[in-house]
């Protein structure tokens, strides 16, 4: 698929903006600037999750959803020589800290500071030290405690990777936060295309961009009490785990470039599967299947156990190196999760029969 420029010159702001689970504002204020012309009615709730309306007083209700905020750090202890100790906002990696350089969103704004880490040379005749929690720490250039303050910094900052969004080899975006910024994207696209498309569509169709997802799928869990929707349809990132290191007895087989994944789990409402299914047989959009056992550990299954019950699916995109700074994802796969969502919107009939079986 090719994208429009108006589509990646969004996208690249919308990656390169921190967005951070509890602080997604800024984030989400571009998603919604982006699909304001596109829907009829924007909200956003107390937390930050947004959405878009189309058809606003329609009784049936049918959401696409992505999660809005990125994995990030904040400050926990600072000592008295102005080091900077950390705990985990979602689920960062702290393998991946040492001399990566950070931004500590301070009171005073942005401070640039690194993770720092021994060096080889002193750590020759000792066990090799393994990244914890426990040791990796920020220096942002200042020798007492007090100094740090001075800069704005005090605990409860939050901290975030600065690294920017490119594309590589024709083939794949990389960037911090794809997961699971990239659904917000592609979500928006399902927008813009019915409306340049002239689409309509007899239910109102609510494009919600959820805040918190990284820290228990709180923002879908409030939205969807909020929305109340008939149907709900996720998309998320899932692993591309073609990768070295990656089990597949465990993790199952997926692929980058070989279309979106269609899950199934306990959370996962069969009418709404095979709709998608369907969709992509008739379609001939490529897609691959993947199982979760227990839960989708999505926002799928916050909307699938809302309000007595709401039938929802999951559409996922492969992804390589998760919650990582350098996230792949296939721009073919991009393109096709958002044409699989767009088609399977147009299927909705609000006389459908949802039953189970």
């Amino acid at each position: 698929m090719k994208f429009e420029k108006k589509s990646l010159k969004f996208l690249e702001k919308y990656l390169n903006t921190s967005s951070p689970t509890g602080y997604e504002h800024k984030g989400q204020e571009i998603w919604m600037d982006y699909i304001r012309p596109y829907v009829d009615k924007i909200e956003v709730d107390h937390y930050g999750t947004c959405y878009g309306i189309i058809n606003p007083e329609a009784e049936f209700k049918v959401v696409i959803e992505a999660h809005a905020d990125e994995i990030s750090w904040y400050v926990n202890y600072i000592t008295d020589d102005g080091l900077i100790y950390v705990i985990r906002n979602g689920g960062s990696d702290q393998t991946i800290a040492p001399s990566k350089v950070v931004h500590i969103h301070g009171e005073n704004g942005i401070v640039k500071g690194v993770f720092g880490w021994p060096a080889i040379h002193t750590r020759a005749n000792q066990n090799e030290p393994t990244p914890k929690i426990e040791n990796i720490f920020i220096d942002c250039g200042a020798v007492t405690k007090k100094e740090v303050e001075e800069m704005g910094i005090y605990v409860g900052c939050m901290i975030t990777y600065p690294d920017e969004f490119f594309e590589m080899n024709d083939r794949y975006f990389v960037c911090r936060a794809l997961d699971n910024r990239i659904g917000g994207f592609m979500i928006a696209e399902v927008a813009r295309l019915l409306k340049e498309n002239k689409k309509t569509i007899p239910f109102g169709l609510y494009i919600t961009n959820s805040v918190q997802e990284e820290v228990g799928l709180y923002g879908a869990d409030m939205i969807a009490d909020t929305i109340k929707p008939n149907i709900a349809i996720v998309t998320d990132v899932t692993h591309d785990t073609t990768t070295p290191m990656i089990e597949k007895k465990k993790e199952g087989d997926q692929k980058c470039g070989d279309g979106p994944v269609v899950f199934f789990a306990p959370s996962i409402h069969h009418t709404i599967r095979e709709l998608i299914i369907d969709t992509a047989k008739s379609k001939k959009i490529p897609f691959q299947r993947a199982a979760a056992s227990r839960a989708t550990g999505t926002d799928t299954d916050a909307f699938a156990h809302s309000n007595g019950g709401v039938p929802s699916a999951l559409i996922s995109l492969p992804l390589r190196y998760m919650h990582t700074t350098v996230e792949m994802v296939s721009k073919e796969d991009v393109g096709n999760v958002i044409k699989l969502i767009y088609e399977t919107v147009l299927k909705i009939k609000p006389e459908m029969k949802l039953k189970y079986h």
